[in-house]
């Protein structure tokens, strides 16, 4: 017997209630969705000229400086670049030397939160997952600002990752005594990556001087 079921819309927004999907039909559509703009993103990203990338990352770092209070000696996480992401090493080492600890954050299994291991100039590191160096030793520690790169970003400062879901998990286990930071380049505003219930938005996201956005508060 044929199967005279009508096939599923590539728009599926009005089939989520709450934010969820409210069928397998329609999560598929969903990951679907977001895999096509990751890959689409990266793509654009990469395509962006290194010197560009840094010009950004350099102006980005500025506001940083404008947004995160370095006197107070935060734990502030960040991360190694990777496939295109905007480089913040330097801005690293000028935190650490105005008296913030940085945090990289290293993937200790599937589905689970990250951790974040402090790193210092010249600190001992290994290699991580995705061959991402990370700090070879040491107590974990947990930030009290991230700073997260997005792949995607929509108006809500909902933020769309690789599709592991770690930031997510860590922002929940970490609670809400944290202040998040999305960094990135504005190829990667998005209108919507359809946010769910597990999907957790960023405080302020800074794609530049004339891109900075503040989520909604509660």
């Amino acid at each position: 017997m044929s199967d005279s079921r009508p096939a599923s819309s590539p728009c599926f927004a009005h089939e989520l209630v709450a934010g969820q999907p409210v069928d397998p039909d329609t999560a598929r559509d969903l990951a679907r969705f977001r895999k096509a703009e990751r890959a689409r993103l990266i793509d654009a990203r990469l395509a962006i000229p290194a010197d560009d990338r840094a010009a950004l990352a350099d102006e980005i770092g500025d506001i940083l400086d404008t947004l995160i209070d370095l006197k107070a000696a935060p734990i502030v996480s960040l991360y190694w670049p990777f496939k295109g992401e905007l480089d913040f090493r330097p801005w690293m080492a000028r935190a650490h030397a105005r008296g913030a600890r940085i945090a990289l954050p290293i993937v200790k299994a599937k589905a689970e939160p990250l951790i974040f291991r402090e790193w210092t100039p010249g600190c001992e590191m290994t290699r991580g997952v995705w061959n991402i160096p990370i700090p070879a030793e040491g107590p974990e520690i947990t930030p009290n600002v991230v700073i997260s790169p997005v792949v995607g970003v929509d108006p809500n400062c909902y933020r769309l990752g690789y599709g592991g879901g770690f930031y997510d998990r860590t922002l929940a286990a970490i609670g809400p005594d944290r202040q998040v930071i999305g960094v990135g380049h504005p190829v990667a505003e998005i209108p919507t990556i359809f946010p769910q219930h597990y999907d957790i938005p960023m405080d302020v996201v800074v794609l530049g001087a004339d891109h900075i956005r503040h989520g909604e508060t509660p």
